[in-house]
């Protein structure tokens, strides 16, 4: 039994076991040894030209933020109403294929635009968000939303979606918009910090 589910899930333990890796760097001890020689990283990047550009040009700052703020709207929508429809609980007419399937191609513009947007951002207060724990807990969510986005989520609804159980429909569905209710969380406490 205990060598199956190794076999039958090999995705999820890695998705797991990446989330414990990243816990563990994060809790372990690991980081402090490795945490200071990165802020020489973070000064670098104030002095890239996304840097400079976002420190000194306040409209081309408030510009990228609004492209950014669209993103995770895109994004925000694609998992209400992908996961929604996973849980049974918006667009009950249409069939769970075809949500998942045209929010997902919507999701992944949605994730690109923030990706983009965000590291610009970063790069104009690199090292003020160097500082914040926060900070880190927003890329440790974010990690974690990607890999369950596509390395769990997504496969497993390639898949016969009528074929699976459908309590196991409804907890990815949930466990997919916790993840992303915590990277938006994290990403919104940032602009309350320092």
């Amino acid at each position: 039994m205990f060598v199956s589910i190794f076999t039958s899930y090999p995705r999820t333990l890695i998705v797991v076991t990446a989330l414990v890796a990243m816990l563990f760097l994060a809790y372990g001890g690991v980081t402090d040894a490795v945490y200071p020689s990165l802020l020489v990283v973070f000064e670098w990047l104030e002095t890239t030209w996304f840097g400079v550009i976002g420190k000194t040009w306040g409209p081309a700052f408030a510009f990228v933020e609004a492209v950014h703020l669209l993103g995770l709207a895109l994004l925000g929508g694609c998992v209400l109403a992908g996961d929604g429809r996973l849980l049974g609980l918006v667009l009950t007419d249409v069939p769970i294929r075809t949500v998942t399937e045209r929010t997902h191609r919507v999701f992944v513009c949605g994730l690109a635009i923030c990706l983009a947007t965000g590291i610009f951002m970063a790069c104009g207060v690199a090292t003020k968000i160097y500082y914040l724990s926060v900070y880190w807990f927003k890329m440790l969510a974010l990690s974690a939303g990607i890999l369950f986005h596509f390395q769990i989520r997504r496969p497993l609804l390639n898949h016969d979606i009528q074929a699976l159980n459908p309590v196991v429909v409804k907890m990815v569905g949930l466990a997919s918009m916790l993840v992303w209710f915590m990277v938006a969380a994290t990403g919104r406490w940032i602009g309350f910090s320092g």
